[in-house]
């Protein structure tokens, strides 16, 4: 066959396009990656994927590695955490479609007890992962958030007291994304399995890392009422993206995750998630993990990021005009000012991350956000640690400190200076009534105004400080700063020319 380019001018040109990413080990980005610095362990994913490259996982039937390797991988989640005989799932393409299901077969558990109909209620604490946000636009629920305290900890009897006939859903985090906090769960479930409401757990972060650390309070299938918990391979458990589980206890609760139907006249379809065709390759890399790993070796990664956690939280304690917020559960945190410090020694999270990621680490900005009765949380730089994270600790701890040093006492970004640097007259606009329909070239040409958007050369112009647009994304209204966003992703990959 003749090719219109060849193999090794493609694979250059990736090679190149993957050079500007941000690097995915050696534990310079405390985000979105979670590297175990085992080389051996990647080298047995890759293989593991190219063994099922061609492999469709829509039918276990056809393909039967597929549900060997399936059912193997949540015996493996089972038993870390905590689950018996009664407890089954399915393995997903990450934590969004586990918790997509779980609010799905919620709904459909509601409906089925509701004949009557009306909208069923989706009830968590604020800081509960946006995918569940998500989950109640696609499948119709009204969702109802708790505000928590100042510290991202979740007062149990707020949700308790707001538990109703309505309430499909209950979700508590273990532990939430933002603060690292660890919800109430005995608590919450054991008053929602008295009422007959379903408690899930987000355990998408946590579900890989918590069951080998010490003086964590129980949150898993120990506790009577929790009815699923979704946790990430992808994460804590070290396999490539996207592969996370979905537990549920009970089998007939299960079974209203699938979907199946024969009224068409094609080949029956049985679909246990969201996908259909689908591929195994991230889902035999979970299983080749897993196996190779085991308890005993998850435990020994484990102990590796509470090691680095603990230098670094002690650190950062340490460093005048910065605080770690509450009382973090697990290999993350979030970092705030230090308000009880004099103004000219407090230090911006936001400028701090900037200026470390200058220092080649790149940390992850969470704006200020307000909660339905008005309380404030704080802005935060947040930190995910992972075992790789101990072998940079000398360098990383050097940087957080120069950082610090060098903005501290700088004031937070003003919005007015911000505003002032779009075109004329469209600062008023975003504040406008209208500003929620900007149409698609409206809003690029805001974005470009703020420095945002696709350069001359076709490559995207991102800005090299964040401070700035988080700043925007907390003075906005939410509408507002939801349909830039959406404009700024959706031309990033649009096609050219």
């Amino acid at each position: 066959m003749r090719f219109q380019e060849q193999p090794a001018d493609i694979l250059a040109r990736l090679q190149a396009l993957r050079d500007a990413d941000a690097p995915t080990h050696g534990g310079r980005v405390l985000s979105y990656v979670y590297d175990s610095g085992l080389a051996e362990l990647d080298e047995l994913a890759a293989t593991a994927i190219r063994m099922v490259q061609p492999v469709n996982g829509l039918d276990p039937t056809t393909f039967t590695s597929v549900a060997t390797m399936e059912r193997e991988v949540l015996q493996f989640a089972r038993q870390v955490l905590h689950g018996d005989e009664d407890v089954v799932g399915s393995v997903t393409s990450g934590g969004t479609e586990s918790c997509l299901l779980a609010v799905k077969t919620a709904r459909d558990d509601w409906r089925a007890a509701h004949p009557a109909g009306g909208m069923p209620r989706l009830l968590a604490p604020s800081t509960a992962h946006a995918a569940f946000q998500k989950a109640a636009h696609y499948f119709g629920l009204e969702l109802d958030l708790v505000p928590v305290g100042a510290d991202g900890t979740c007062d149990a009897s707020a949700i308790i007291e707001r538990l109703g006939e309505d309430v499909a859903l209950v979700v508590v985090s273990a532990p939430s994304y933002p603060f690292a906090a660890l919800d109430p769960v005995a608590e919450v479930a054991s008053a929602s399995s008295a009422r007959g409401i379903a408690c899930h757990v987000d355990a998408c972060i946590g579900g890989f890392v918590l069951p080998w650390l010490e003086g964590v309070s129980p949150w898993d299938f120990r506790v009577p009422g929790v009815t699923s918990l979704s946790a990430d391979l992808h994460k804590f458990g070290y396999a490539p993206k996207g592969a996370s589980v979905l537990l549920q206890r009970g089998r007939d609760r299960q079974r209203a995750q699938y979907f199946a139907t024969t009224r068409w006249p094609g080949y029956p379809v049985v679909n246990p998630t969201m996908l259909g065709s689908k591929s195994a390759g991230a889902l035999a890399a979970s299983w080749a993990i897993t196996r190779v790993l085991g308890e005993d070796g998850y435990a020994e990664l484990a102990a590796a990021c509470d090691r680095a956690t603990v230098a670094l939280r002690a650190l950062i304690s340490g460093i005048e005009g910065l605080r770690v917020v509450g009382d973090p559960v697990g290999p993350l945190f979030a970092v705030a000012t230090d308000e009880s410090v004099p103004g000219a020694r407090r230090v911006d999270p936001h400028h701090w991350a900037d200026r470390v990621r200058g220092e080649g680490f790149l940390l992850q900005l969470q704006p200020a956000f307000t909660q339905a009765d008005g309380s404030r949380l704080p802005s935060t730089t947040h930190f995910t640690i992972t075992p790789v994270t101990e072998t940079v600790m000398a360098e990383l701890s050097a940087a957080l400190v120069s950082a610090a040093d060098a903005v501290r006492g700088v004031p937070p970004v003003s919005v007015a200076d911000v505003l002032a640097a779009v075109p004329d007259g469209a600062a008023a606009m975003l504040q406008g009534p209208d500003a929620t329909s900007l149409d698609s070239e409206t809003a690029a040409a805001l974005l470009a105004g703020f420095g945002l958007g696709r350069g001359a050369d076709d490559s995207a112009a991102l800005p090299e400080r964040m401070a700035p647009i988080l700043a925007l994304v907390e003075a906005l209204p939410a509408p507002v700063t939801e349909r830039l966003l959406i404009e700024l992703l959706a031309r990033l990959v649009e096609p050219r020319g």
